[in-house]
């Protein structure tokens, strides 16, 4: 087991959104996290299983998996896959003017897996990869309103989420502190110094947006890290206790048990 897990980056230094066919020869890969960029996978062809974070996940296609930078994921499929893979890398979103595009990103990244009903995604998805490696220098207009359409139509098989205001800026960047690598810290007032609120506006706007406090989705992140650390790295409960910022072993594993209802070493144990 590795001390530290596996960084993937498939798209060049310059480039804020990257579109390609899945690759056929892909079948079984090792956990692994991604360099700061959002992953949509549509799958229309493969059988086997996608494991995110904790949860296994059953291909069957027409599948949408979407992986999140902080997230660990590997592969284990057993038939010849097809589909495509879309990348978007921060840099993108953050200079992207139509803030309708922005809003849907944000939906469709907090649906980890998704049934679409048909493949009538794929028409767009060809289209946009046409458009992506046709010019060197691809239209940015052109891709804005074909990426516009694609994640319209990857969300139709979404539940509808329970925010009343997609568009918070605020809570859009207290989600992007808590998903920086080794930057958790268990101190609500933390991130609100950092986004120049209060704590109680935090809290407020996060009632808004997720029907959560911040000190609950704040927690569900240091959660779901140490989980990734404990059974994807082989670092120490002592080391995972002071990378999530809590001032010892025994206050981690308390912390832990109470929100999982097993101590690390168990959870660790059940799970390898």
């Amino acid at each position: 087991m590795a001390h530290r897990l596996e960084i993937k980056d498939k798209t060049r230094q310059a480039e804020g959104l990257k579109i390609a066919p899945f690759r056929q020869h892909i079948r079984k890969t090792s956990p692994h996290k991604h360099n700061n960029y959002f992953e949509i996978i549509y799958l229309t062809k493969g059988k086997g299983s996608h494991t995110i974070d904790t949860k296994e996940y059953e291909i069957k296609t027409p599948v949408i998996f979407t992986i999140r930078k902080e997230q660990v994921h590997f592969w284990d499929i057993k038939t010849e896959p097809a589909g495509f893979v879309l990348i978007i890398k921060k840099t993108f979103i953050d200079n992207c003017l139509d803030k309708d595009i922005k809003r849907l990103i944000s939906e469709l990244s907090a649906q980890t897996c998704l049934f679409p009903k048909d493949n009538t995604a794929t028409d767009i998805f060809n289209i946009l990869l046409n458009e992506y490696q046709e010019k060197k220098k691809p239209n940015r207009p052109i891709i804005d309103g074909l990426l516009k359409a694609l994640l319209g139509k990857l969300l139709e098989s979404a539940t509808p989420k329970t925010s009343k205001n997609g568009n918070s800026t605020t809570f859009q960047k207290f989600i992007d502190l808590l998903s920086k690598e080794n930057e958790l810290t268990n101190k609500v007032n933390h991130y609100a110094k950092l986004l120049n609120t209060t704590p109680q506006n935090l809290n407020a706007i996060c009632r808004k947006e997720t029907g959560q406090s911040s000190a609950e989705i704040l927690s569900e992140h240091i959660i779901n890290e140490a989980k990734r650390l404990l059974l994807y790295t082989d670092i120490t409960v002592s080391e995972i206790a002071h990378r999530l910022d809590f001032k010892d072993n025994s206050h981690f594993s308390k912390y832990f048990k109470r929100h999982v209802d097993q101590t690390p070493v168990g959870f660790r144990s059940d799970n390898n």
